[in-house]
């Protein structure tokens, strides 16, 4: 797959077909477009092109810290790898690109840059400044500047359909297994492993504590979790403790740890992404160390458990 960072080193090739889009997790929905602009490309001969944007837009117009992501830039190429894409072009979000009109856009950056046969949008798609663009318009634009338009359906779940919105509330609440049925993959956490405390090691439980790559990366809610674990030694499974240790009552802030099954190596300043599996419990405060010790005895055993009825994720 070829990536492009900047729109001008796209060659120009109007037998293009191309989707634009956030595409914050690589949910099954994105999925089922990018597959249309697969399908198309192969059966029409043409290029194939997915533009997304970073910053993600609502992190630039809101000002916001509190915009919370399911997919860094990182792990939404690593994603979209996966596929069969040919380019991916990633624009430089800025407020000033904001303020483009949906005819400008559509004009002088798809047409007369990167050349455009057709666009495939989402059920719900929206661009240009104060997202004013919709498929009505677009189609429009189509046959002035001679494009096709293809607009996909949305993809459902049991009558849900699939968003990114939804994911990120099932991540609020704890919900991994809604998570990563919309996903149509497990969610993950990536960042690197720091020096802690070491109260784990004491107990028996050592744990890698994990500081994340982006500040807004959606964290799920606290708890214990059956994950696996991806180093570059291999992959392995674990349980991770997400929440502030209220049995030693240490810590202010949040803290990230996984205790990795079967491995006792030093991984500190490693890279580590941690692939979440189900919840186990909520975190509680234990009336003493032992209390712990023993529940986490058990939670270890339940992951166990569940290990047979589980494959590991090799991407």
């Amino acid at each position: 797959m070829n990536i492009y960072y900047d729109i001008n080193e796209v060659p120009h090739d109007e037998n293009t077909i191309l989707t634009v889009g956030t595409f914050d997790g690589v949910h099954l929905g994105h999925q089922k477009i990018i597959n249309e602009v697969l399908f198309r490309s192969v059966e029409n001969a043409k290029r194939n092109l997915l533009i997304t944007f970073e910053p993600h837009p609502r992190i630039v117009l809101s000002n916001s810290q509190e915009v919370k992501l399911i997919t860094t830039l990182d792990e939404k190429v690593n994603y979209l790898r996966l596929h069969a894409l040919q380019n991916l072009l990633v624009i430089n979000f800025t407020k000033q690109f904001s303020q483009i009109g949906f005819k400008e856009f559509v004009k002088d950056f798809l047409v007369d840059k990167i050349g455009l046969s057709e666009i495939v949008i989402g059920y719900d798609h929206q661009f240009g400044k104060n997202r004013e663009g919709n498929a009505k318009i677009l189609t429009e634009l189509g046959k002035e500047f001679d494009f096709k338009v293809t607009q996909v359906s949305p993809y459902s779940i049991t009558d849900v359909v699939v968003s990114s919105s939804k994911i990120r509330r099932a991540l609020i609440t704890g919900d991994i297994q809604r998570v990563n049925s919309f996903l149509g993959k497990r969610f993950e956490l990536s960042g690197k492993v720091f020096k802690g405390i070491r109260r784990g090691k004491e107990i028996g439980f050592p744990t890698a504590n994990i500081g994340l790559n982006n500040r807004h990366k959606i964290i799920p809610k606290t708890g214990v979790y059956f994950v696996e674990v991806k180093l570059a030694e291999g992959n392995y499974f674990g349980m991770m403790n997400i929440g502030y240790r209220p049995t030693f009552n240490s810590a202010s802030e949040l803290t990230l740890e996984v205790h990795i099954f079967y491995f006792n190596e030093n991984i500190y300043e490693k890279d580590i992404s941690v692939r979440f599996i189900d919840r186990l419990r909520d975190e509680k405060k234990f009336g003493s160390i032992e209390d712990l010790r023993n529940q986490l005895l058990m939670d270890k055993q339940t992951c166990f458990e569940k290990i047979n009825n589980i494959k590991v994720e090799t991407h």
